[in-house]
C-alpha cells in the first residue's frame, strides 16, 4: 500500500494553525454537489482509504448548500450547532462533532472556534440519493475556507481543493470526489499521474466532448432510509471470497473506461458502467450475511430499459449505488427520446412518481 505523504504534511503544517486573531463572528459558505460512481469504490482499509480506484460523474442539481458561522470560542469547550432545513438536527450534529474531532489533528484551530452550521439540500431529503458525499464535501470546503481566512495559507486553488478533498474523505469516502467537477478519480492508479488514495483529482486525461453533456435521470424507486450503512457495507468486503478478484476487476475496468472516454466509445462506456453496477450488487448478494438492496420495481425498470434500448437502438447506460434507485446516463443528443420514455414508461415505477432530471456539473461553488 502507498505511503501517506499528504497526511504527514498536513500534520506538520498543523503546528502553525493554532494562533489566530478573530474579533467578530464571520461566515463562509459553499454549495457542493453529489456524484455518481461509474467505477465503484467498495472496500476500504486504514483511515478511509480505498482498496481500488473509483471514477465518478459530478452532478449539477443534486447538491448540498452549507453555511458555517464561526467565532472565537467564548467558553472552555467550543460550541457546535448543526441546522438542517432550518431545524436543529441532533443526530447529524453528533456525526459532525466526531468528524471535526477527527480532522482537528490537521486543523487544530477548530478546537478554539464556536461553529453554527446551516445546511440544506436541493433534492428532497428522502429522495434516496446518498447525501453524505455532498454534505461532507460542503463542510470540508467551508473548513478550508475558514482556514484560509484565518491563516491565508490556502490561496493556491490546487492546494485549497486538494486539502478539501482530503478532509471530505475523512467524513465519507465518496465525498472526496464531490470537491471537483465533471469526471473525478479517487485512488492510486498507474494510468493517471498524480492519482492518490488520500484525495481525489479531476480527470486529467483527454475526454471526448460527447461525454461532456451527459445527463443523469435518477429514478427514485425507494426513498426509505438506507438499509445498509456504508461502514457496514465496506466491512462485508474484508473477508469476501471475491474481494481480490473484485479489486483487480475494478482496476482493469478503470483502464478500459478511460480509453472509452478518450475515444468517444459510448458503447464500451455503457457496458463497463453497467458491469460495475451489477458487480456491486452481486458482491452484496454473495456477502456473509447476504444483502439484497434491489426492489421489484428496480428489476422491472432495468428490464424495461434494456428492452427499450434494444428496440430503439439508442445508446445509453444505467448504474446503481448501494440502494434501489437507478441512474440513467445518456447524451444530450437523445434527451427528448429519453425523457419521453421515462415519463411514459418508468415514472410509474418510481415512488410517488419521483425522478430527478440531473446532469454533469463543473463542481462546487463558493457562496
Amino acid at each position: 500500500m502507498s505511503h501517506l505523504p499528504h497526511s504527514q504534511k498536513y500534520l506538520k503544517d498543523a503546528s502553525d494553525l493554532n494562533l489566530f486573531e478573530l474579533s467578530s463572528s464571520k461566515w463562509v459558505g459553499w454549495e457542493s454537489p453529489s456524484n455518481i460512481a461509474l467505477i465503484k469504490y467498495w472496500g476500504k482499509y486504514g483511515e478511509q482509504l480505498p482498496q481500488n480506484p473509483s471514477l465518478s460523474f459530478t452532478l449539477k442539481h443534486s447538491k448540498t448548500i452549507t453555511r458555517i458561522e464561526y467565532q472565537k470560542k467564548e467558553k472552555e469547550f467550543p460550541v457546535l450547532e448543526y441546522y438542517f432545513e432550518g431545524e436543529q438536527n441532533i443526530e447529524f450534529e453528533r456525526k459532525v462533532r466526531k468528524y471535526l474531532e477527527k480532522i482537528s489533528i490537521y486543523a487544530p484551530y477548530l478546537n478554539n472556534l464556536d461553529l453554527r452550521i446551516y445546511s440544506q439540500n436541493t433534492f428532497p431529503h428522502s429522495a434516496g440519493i446518498a447525501s453524505s458525499a455532498s454534505a461532507y464535501s460542503a463542510i470540508a470546503l467551508c473548513i478550508c475556507g475558514i482556514e484560509n481566512e484565518l491563516f491565508g495559507k490556502l490561496n493556491d486553488t490546487n492546494c485549497f481543493f486538494q486539502k478539501a478533498s482530503f478532509f471530505a474523505r475523512l467524513g465519507s469516502g465518496s465525498a472526496c470526489r464531490s470537491t471537483y467537477g465533471e469526471l473525478v478519480l479517487w485512488g492510486e492508479t498507474e494510468v493517471i499521474k498524480g492519482s492518490n488514495n488520500e484525495f481525489a483529482v479531476e480527470l486529467s486525461t483527454e475526454v471526448s466532448s460527447i461525454f461532456k453533456d451527459y445527463s443523469d435521470a435518477i429514478l427514485i424507486i425507494d426513498s426509505g432510509k438506507k438499509e445498509l450503512s456504508s461502514t457496514l457495507g465496506h466491512g462485508l468486503m474484508q473477508n469476501h471470497p471475491f474481494a481480490a478478484a473484485r479489486y483487480e476487476q475494478a482496476r482493469q475496468n478503470l483502464a478500459n473506461i478511460l480509453e472509452c472516454l478518450k475515444l468517444g466509445d459510448v458503447i464500451g462506456f455503457a457496458q463497463i458502467v453497467e458491469v460495475e453496477a451489477m458487480t456491486l450488487h452481486a458482491l452484496l448478494l454473495s456477502s456473509v450475511p447476504s444483502v439484497s438492496l434491489l426492489k421489484p420495481n428496480t428489476l422491472e425498470a432495468i428490464e424495461r430499459l434494456k428492452t427499450f434500448r434494444m428496440n430503439s437502438q439508442l445508446i445509453f447506460t444505467f448504474t446503481l449505488d448501494a440502494g434501489a434507485n437507478i441512474h440513467i446516463l445518456y447524451s444530450a443528443s437523445i434527451r427528448e427520446q429519453m425523457v419521453n420514455f421515462i415519463t411514459n414508461n418508468l415514472k410509474e415505477l418510481c415512488e410517488n412518481g419521483l425522478w430527478i432530471d440531473d446532469e454533469i456539473s463543473k463542481g462546487p461553488n463558493k457562496l
